[in-house]
């Protein structure tokens, strides 16, 4: 049995400013018993989440991330073996423990595929599969895994965020590239998505990769408001299209969306468009989301609040 969570101060200032779970009030209470070793709300919080592929990912992945995570899944196994919610939290859980340096990269590849072959139709233990790839795996497992994810749900947007963002790294030391495979991909992925998808906003993801794999090598500023990388009329045109989007076809709905809802605000931040990045501000409230407002190396939470508050006239 693991030990309680610690209760420092420095853990809860952090999670007051950044909460991975973002406006998921269940998320968050299933993830608060789940550190105290109750896994009850968490078998029904995955079992209420179903199919909604996304939902799931999100849900998932956050509660893998906490500490005790995989110890408390254990025990919820020994007690439902045959649980495949359990296994799949399980591997995702896995996969966090190696980024962090507690579990061997090989082992949680092999509890991600294996999760993967009890749910043939469900892509989140691939997408616990593609974060462990997107930060250790060369390129070709990523586009692998990616390719993977996508065969069970081509519009899976976390995935499609871990790519980009692993593709903006390819050739940093070129420079500048308004050809780069990350906008190609990111644009390929937004026009052949459904109308109403999220995906619209991909490109504007792509856009911020870029530029903290710039400026990270010296080719952009370090303070993305002085950067001219969102001026350009290519930049403007993504940016202008990902906002019209926004406007026609915002999904309150969508677990994800104030991640991409942090995305546009920083890039109507660097474009200088006030009036916009406040209504996006007023969207996002209290829910900020550490990327992409750590780029390239920055305080998140002081660049949000310095951003939000000159957007809404209160610095």
């Amino acid at each position: 049995m693991p030990p309680p969570p610690p209760l420092g101060r420095g853990r809860r200032r952090a999670a007051q400013a950044f909460d991975a779970a973002l406006d998921d009030a269940e998320l968050g209470a299933a993830r608060a018993a789940l550190a105290q070793g109750r896994w009850q709300p968490t078998r029904i919080l995955l079992a209420r989440t179903g199919d909604d592929w996304d939902r799931r990912g999100h849900r998932v992945t956050v509660l893998a991330q906490e500490q005790h995570t995989a110890a408390w899944t254990r025990e919820w196994l020994l007690a439902e073996p045959d649980s495949t919610d359990a296994a799949v939290l399980l591997a995702v859980a896995q996969a966090e423990r190696a980024l962090r340096g507690k579990e061997k990269p090989d082992r949680a590849r092999e509890a991600c595929r294996t999760a993967a072959a009890l749910v043939p139709a469900d892509p989140t233990p691939l997408l616990g599969l593609l974060l462990l790839e997107r930060a250790l795996g060369t390129q070709d497992a990523v586009v692998r895994v990616f390719e993977q994810v996508r065969a069970r749900y081509p519009d899976h947007h976390h995935a499609h965020h871990l790519l980009v963002a692993r593709l903006a790294e390819r050739r940093a030391d070129a420079g500048p590239d308004p050809l780069h495979e990350a906008y190609d991909f990111a644009a390929w992925a937004a026009e052949q998505a459904p109308a109403d998808s999220p995906l619209a906003i991909l490109p504007v993801v792509a856009h911020a990769e870029r530029y903290r794999v710039l400026a990270a090598a010296g080719f952009e500023p370090a303070d993305p408001a002085a950067s001219r990388h969102w001026t350009g009329r290519r930049a403007r045109q993504v940016m202008k299209a990902a906002f019209d989007w926004w406007l026609e076809w915002e999904h309150e709905g969508h677990p994800r969306r104030l991640v991409d809802l942090n995305y546009l605000a920083h890039a109507k931040v660097c474009e200088d468009r006030g009036a916009e990045a406040a209504a996006l501000f007023h969207r996002i409230g209290d829910h900020p989301t550490p990327q992409p407002w750590s780029y390239p190396d920055r305080d998140p939470y002081a660049a949000f609040r310095a951003a939000r508050d000159r957007a809404l006239g209160t610095a």
